[in-house]
């Protein structure tokens, strides 16, 4: 009768039921059941939960299952830590991508302080440029850290990782393109891995046909990046290592009774207290009990818990977040120590400091640069550690790294922290448009005020343009006129504030060169700049102050024999044409070198004269650095700027002026200027 067992479908509800109607209610009398049987009824509606896109995309089933286990496998499997990133590569996402890979690769990060090198599933040295190619195009990129807490236990990653990916590629049923790179340079070993947004082939599971997915976006559920792939890691490890023993468990137990840092023990402690933040010490288990006890007292010595009876405990209102605020400074001064040690410098524990640019009476801070690098892989922020001109040395939060320069080892710089108010260029915008109804544009700017030239008011629209991109608070018309609001410095304010949460600091590179370096150098050095400055740094006879002081007489003594400096009754005098003679020697120096390079003769501009060619290449001088640009049959020399470095290679033309240049990029009459 019945031509494939498949064909035959049963049917809910009353036999001979004409309509669907009675299914349906068979089934609301299985669903009330079901209720009654767990506890009683509860209103369906009452049940429903707002979307929120969690399910969405490849492993979302997985990351369910996954993330639903025994809450106690934490302590019976080995614990993996993963941090996940989705990042667009459109726009500037690509050059992003770019910097990211080259960093994963950077020196000194293998255990024989090599560079990273990149593999993938089936080799084990892989270029970089390839994987980048094929992601041209691609809408996004899925960026991991895998950190197992026994990492150190594992001779190589690579194993771990290649069959953590093979195990993701079998949940998402996709087959992934991916490199990775492991680090040592840590005392948690960890792995990269960069993960193209594109799904490659589909496997059979789920009755699609394989490759019916190629070249379209990779989505992958939040369930399974947040829980899904880490049960996957540890279950790995768990493998390979095998699970926790019995007196391993003890002791880390035992170890987190002394942290300062929220652990497991305190999120116990916060789960059975009262309303009002009341715990009792004790324990049906005699081991569980001596670690609340031992706890207790440790947050008791801490000021976060308070005995009020025997036997009773008030836990502190802000007791999880002051102790993650804890254990961030003390991962920060161990990185400090760390640094310095490898930089073979001693300081006082005391004389560490983490810099708090938005306290009241920050300060900038002058210094040398002992290391930079990441505290936040995933999110790319970045730090720096500073031996500063007090004596001390800072720890830095410095955002995102691409708003700042390179700094290296050595260099000097300064930091302060970024200002909140508006700036002058906020309240002109203000008041050009509060006199022409609330409207800004270049042709408004040179009516309301003739003096002003065509660049300066275009400075205006790259502010307006910034806030617009960041805030969305202003508002352009097609005819690139701006609509500016009355609390338009309000607005101002909040943008300011947005920024301050990506790029806290600004930084500024005072000189490249090591203080060592600076003492016999034939160029206007941060030394020189200081000796004749009105109002110069003052230095602490201690750290890196006291380095200072031992430098300045050095290098006062070499200009003495330079003939540059002069020294009458214990005092040394500056000749006032020191430092441009210093900067003019260097300058020279440097073109000579270069002329040796290109076969290019040299020509020095003057103020006034135009400048035009191609922009070759930027060159660090002793306090500054200078933009070298050829034309067919010479090159000059002339002033940089940050925004030169993002048009290398471009044809570029300008007015040399003694405040600057005032750029042109590009081989056009009329086009985007560079102030």
């Amino acid at each position: 009768m019945f031509g494939d067992d498949h064909d035959f479908q049963p049917r809910l509800g009353r036999m001979r039921s004409a309509s669907g109607r009675r299914g349906k209610r068979f089934l609301n009398r299985v669903l009330a059941a079901t209720v009654l049987a767990n506890g009683g009824p509860i209103s369906f509606r009452a049940r429903k939960t707002r979307f929120d896109g969690s399910r969405i995309g490849r492993g979302a089933g997985v990351g369910r299952v996954l993330a639903s286990r025994d809450q106690f496998a934490a302590w019976r499997q080995r614990r993996v830590i993963i941090k996940s990133r989705i990042v667009k590569l459109a726009g500037k996402g690509m050059a992003g991508a770019r910097a990211h890979l080259r960093y994963i690769q950077r020196d000194g990060v293998t255990r024989d302080g090599e560079p990273g090198q990149l593999y993938g599933a089936d080799q084990d040295r892989v270029e970089g440029k390839p994987f980048l190619d094929r992601a041209e195009g691609d809408r996004h990129q899925f960026r991991f850290i895998v950190s197992a807490e026994d990492g150190d236990q594992y001779d190589d990653l690579k194993p771990m990782v290649r069959r953590l990916m093979a195990q993701v590629e079998q949940d998402l049923d996709t087959q992934l393109d991916w490199v990775a790179v492991d680090h040592h340079n840590t005392g948690h070993p960890h792995s990269h891995i960069i993960v193209r947004g594109k799904s490659l082939s589909s496997g059979p599971a789920k009755g699609r046909n394989p490759g019916n997915d190629r070249g379209k976006d990779l989505i992958i559920a939040r369930e399974y990046l947040t829980r899904g792939m880490r049960e996957r890691a540890a279950e790995i490890v768990s493998l390979h290592l095998g699970p926790k023993t019995d007196a391993e468990v003890q002791g880390q137990l035992r170890r987190e009774v002394e942290q300062e840092r929220f652990t497991s023990l305190d999120r116990r402690l916060l789960r059975d207290q009262s309303p009002e933040h009341l715990v009792t010490g004790a324990d049906r288990d005699p081991f569980q009990q001596a670690l609340r006890m031992g706890r207790l007292r440790k947050l008791e010595r801490l000021g976060l818990a308070a005995e009020i009876r025997s036997g009773q405990w008030q836990l502190a209102d802000d007791l999880e977040s002051t102790l993650r605020r804890m254990g961030e400074r003390g991962d920060i001064i161990k990185t400090m120590h760390r640094e310095m040690v490898a930089q073979d410098l001693v300081r006082t524990p005391v004389d560490l400091i983490i810099h708090d640019p938005g306290a009241n009476g920050a300060r900038p801070i002058i210094g040398r640069v002992v290391a930079r690098g990441l505290s936040d892989e995933v999110n790319d922020r970045h730090y720096l550690i500073i031996d500063a001109t007090d004596g001390r040395t800072h720890y830095v939060d410095i955002g995102k790294g691409e708003a700042t320069e390179p700094t290296p080892v050595g260099s000097i710089l300064r930091v302060e922290p970024r200002p909140l108010d508006a700036r002058p260029i906020d309240r002109r915008i203000l008041e050009i448009a509060a006199a022409n109804g609330g409207r800004y544009s270049i042709d408004i700017h040179l009516r309301h005020d003739p003096a002003a030239s065509e660049a300066f008011a275009e400075s205006h629209v790259r502010r307006l343009e910034a806030i617009r991109r960041l805030t969305k608070a202003v508002t352009r018309e097609p005819d690139g006129t701006w609509i500016i609001a009355p609390n338009h410095l309000d607005q101002v304010v909040d943008y300011e504030r947005a920024q301050a949460r990506f790029n806290p600091v600004n930084v500024r590179v005072l000189s490249t060169l090591s203080l060592e370096a600076q003492i016999t150098v034939d160029g206007a050095t941060w030394l020189d700049r200081e000796f004749v400055a009105a109002n110069p740094e003052m230095v602490r006879d201690a750290g890196f102050g006291r380095d200072i002081r031992d430098a300045q007489a050095r290098r006062r003594q070499w200009l003495i024999a330079e003939g540059l400096a002069w020294e009458e009754r214990g005092t040394t005098f500056y000749r006032a044409d020191m430092l441009a003679t210093l900067r003019r020697r260097e300058l020279l120096r440097v073109a000579g070198q270069l002329s040796d390079e290109l076969r290019l003769g040299y020509v020095e501009m003057r103020p006034g004269q135009p400048v035009e060619g191609v922009l070759r290449r930027i060159v660090p001088l002793a306090g500054d650095k200078v933009a070298v640009i050829e034309r067919s049959r010479d090159f000059t020399l002339v002033p940089w700027r940050p925004v030169l470095d993002r048009h290398i290679g471009q044809p570029v033309s300008g007015i040399m002026r003694a405040e600057g240049i005032s750029w042109t990029i590009g081989r056009q009459r009329s086009g985007p200027s560079v102030s």
